[in-house]
């Protein structure tokens, strides 16, 4: 490896000096995280097969209904970033999606986007012999009807070819402004 590196071959055998350098290129390396987010949103352009959108497309347009709407930024970025593991766990996305926001966004955030995928399921489930109802053992949790209203208002219905959604460059700021945030503790924490 070029450039400096730590003396131990075991992390128990390490110094102050060892962890001082993993810290610097750490938060070198964690400052582009949102370079490689948006790079990742990227490969969704193209997949979903059977829709009249790519994956791309519909996060965009999910976005775009969010931005409309009104939401806050770290909730637009959620609309955009809520499938965005899609590639890597499709039949876990949003808990891996919601895992990438969560040292950046508030705790109601983070909720919604790893419980969308069963919040959506009220949509399609019947037909497929499952129980659309899924979410309502959530019925009682403080962001239930927030994760209703997310899927309904936003996710749902954004698979439409001819939605005028706006572009990927229109969201970077926003992108940029919620990866660049000191990040919250990774323990349980209490943020409305």
């Amino acid at each position: 490896m070029d450039g400096p590196t730590v003396s131990f071959t075991s992390m128990a055998d390490g110094t102050r000096g060892d962890y001082d350098l993993l810290a610097r290129f750490e938060d070198e390396f964690a400052a582009g995280t949102a370079d490689r987010v948006l790079a990742q949103l990227g490969e969704l352009s193209g997949s979903l097969a059977g829709y009249q959108v790519d994956r791309l497309e519909h996060s965009l347009q999910t976005a775009t209904r969010a931005y409309r709407d009104g939401a806050e930024e770290e909730m637009v970025v959620a609309a955009l970033l809520h499938d965005i593991d899609d590639l890597l766990a499709p039949h876990g996305h949003g808990e891996l999606s919601a895992l990438v926001l969560r040292p950046y966004v508030t705790e109601r955030t983070w909720w919604i986007v790893r419980h969308h995928g069963l919040f959506q399921l009220h949509y399609y489930a019947h037909h497929l012999g499952r129980d659309r109802d899924a979410r309502d053992k959530y019925r009682d949790h403080p962001w239930y009807r927030d994760a209703v209203d997310f899927c309904h208002r936003w996710d749902q219905c954004s698979f439409d070819p001819d939605y005028d959604s706006l572009p990927l460059s229109f969201f970077e700021p926003m992108v940029r402004r919620v990866f660049a945030r000191e990040p919250f503790s990774l323990a349980p924490r209490r943020h409305a």
